[in-house]
This record gives C-alpha cells, structure tokens and sequence, in this order.
C-alpha cells in the first residue's frame, strides 16, 4: 500500500542559485539530466525541474532546453517528472508557462500568490561572478515583485488542467493556503491536493519550527484529508525542517534549487547527495519512502505515457 509512504521530491537545479555559487550546480541539458537521474536512483520519486542556457547558466524557460534532458531522464527512470511554471521571478507568466504547455507533464509547480522574493542578501556573500548577470539578477530583486494573481492562476489552470497535469502547489506564506482553498472552494482545483509549503525565502514565512507548525495546522483546518503536505527548506536548514516534517508525517524536498548545501561550509556535489541524506532521515524514523509509482497513486497522477515527453 503506498498510504503512510514518504515522497521525496528534488529539484536539480531552480533558478534561484547562480553558477558562481557552487561548481556543482547543474546547467546543460547533460548535467540536467545526469542530476535528475542520480537523485532518482538515490530515492527521490518526483524530480522538479528547470532548464538554465548552457552557455551562462541563466534560468531559460524555451522548451527547446527542456526537450534533451526530459526526454534522457524519462528513458533511464521512472521518476514523475515536475516542470516548473515559475521559471524566474522576473519572467512574465507566458514565457513561465511555455515549457509544460508543450509537455503536459504529470505535475506542474502552481505558485499560489504574488509575493516579494528577495534574493538580493546574496550579494554579501559572494565577491567574484563568473557572469555579470548573476550579482545584476540579484539586486533587481530588491524591487521586484513575483506575480501570480488570481487572473494568472486561474488561467494556468484552465490551461493545463485540461491536459490532465495536475500541481505542486507552492505556497510560501499562509495566505497562500488561503488562496488554494477559495480555488478549492470554486471547483477549479480538486483533490487530493500536493501541497508543497516553501520557508526560509526573503518574502514569505521563515523557517522557525513554529512557522513549520503553523503551516501544517493552518492547511489541515483549510484542507483536512483532502491534501498530501509537503516542506521544502531553502538553504542551511533544509534538513531539519526535511526532518521535522517527516516526523509529523508530511513528504520532502531537497535539491540544490532550495539549497546548495550537504552540511555546515560543505557544498553538496550532488543532489543525490541530499536525497540520500534525506531517505535516511525518512527510514531512521522508521518510515518508508515511496516509489514513483507509489507517488502517483498517492498524488492520483495520469501517469508518464499520458505525457507529450
């Protein structure tokens, strides 16, 4: 039976970290690929997905860049395959939704409010840029504001919907949860709902045990059985919070998307590396972590031969 089963989620590469940040972090269709496959094989179940331009590493949502390292994982896993409709914050919504438009894949990230999503402290930690893209990027997001209004979400969903893609639905503050269940409440989400609560980013909810908490209350009394949880934990705390919510009997997501690290100044050199830790940390509660199939019967996905992948 897959009830009572973990999932693991990893993201490979996002578009938050730059390539100045960490050697490790995959950006051509190759490394795209060949991380996706090792996080898979390492016990990741859904494997979330963006493409960077192989040339600087700049978060690119032409589908194009996503076709080669799609196609290469599907062939050698059986991992559920998640594309991202945020591409970058300062992307416009129809460049976002390009890629899972042509791929109709089994889930798509859904980000469920317009918030600030300050990435500029970064700035202070890095002296010298492979691209001068990179530090530009990152102070812009001092005045910048990641749009996904009610109009937006309501037509992403009359899009993919029909396709039978069903989301991840982000959520990185309590209105957000709001926010998915007036969708619920119209008839325009159903269930069961994957519900993917995001700490630790400049602009939504922090990543205190209480905030981890409240979340976790605030989503049972919006959603009560009609929802799987998931956390993701952007940097340094990525593990404890993957602990904490396996403990409280949510699901995972790691990936060096949300954080670049393996441990205290230790840089991960792969996101294998995390899922494997992660896994451990499932199995050492005495829990069992799902297998893609698993996850699509949890998550009630169409499965990988309804896909345009």
């Amino acid at each position: 039976m897959a009830k009572g089963k973990v999932i693991i989620s990893c993201a490979v590469t996002g578009a938050i970290h730059t390539p100045s940040m960490s050697p490790h972090l995959p950006v051509t269709a190759d490394e795209i690929a060949e991380a996706a496959i090792g996080a898979a094989d390492a016990g990741a179940a859904i494997i979330h997905l963006h493409a960077r331009n192989p040339k600087d590493g700049r978060p690119d949502q032409n589908p194009d860049l996503y076709e080669p390292f799609l196609k290469v994982i599907k062939q050698r896993t059986d991992a559920v395959l998640n594309i991202t409709t945020g591409g970058h914050p300062s992307m416009t919504l129809e460049e976002r939704l390009r890629p899972a438009t042509r791929f109709a894949p089994e889930v798509a990230s859904l980000n469920m409010g317009s918030m600030g999503f300050g990435l500029f402290p970064m700035l202070t930690r890095y002296k010298d840029w492979k691209y001068d893209w990179e530090p530009a990027t990152l102070e812009a997001s001092r005045d910048l504001v990641f749009k996904n209004t009610y109009k937006d979400i309501e037509g992403l969903l009359e899009l993919l919907s029909p396709l039978g893609t069903r989301f991840e639905f982000e959520c990185y503050d309590t209105s957000h949860l709001y926010n998915l269940a007036h969708f619920l409440d119209r008839g325009l989400v159903k269930a069961p709902l994957f519900v993917q609560t995001c700490f630790g980013i400049l602009g939504g909810i922090g990543s205190h045990p209480e905030d981890i908490q409240h979340m976790k209350r605030t989503a049972d009394r919006l959603f009560g059985d009609q929802y799987e949880w998931s956390v993701l934990g952007a940097g340094a705390r990525q593990m404890s919070i993957v602990a904490m919510a396996a403990s409280m009997g949510g699901n995972v997501r790691v990936g060096l998307e949300d954080s670049l690290w393996a441990g205290p100044g230790r840089l991960a050199e792969t996101n294998a590396e995390q899922v494997a830790t992660a896994k451990a940390i499932v199995e050492g509660m005495g829990l069992s972590v799902a297998t893609p199939d698993e996850a699509r019967q949890i998550l009630d996905l169409k499965g990988a031969d309804r896909t345009n992948i």
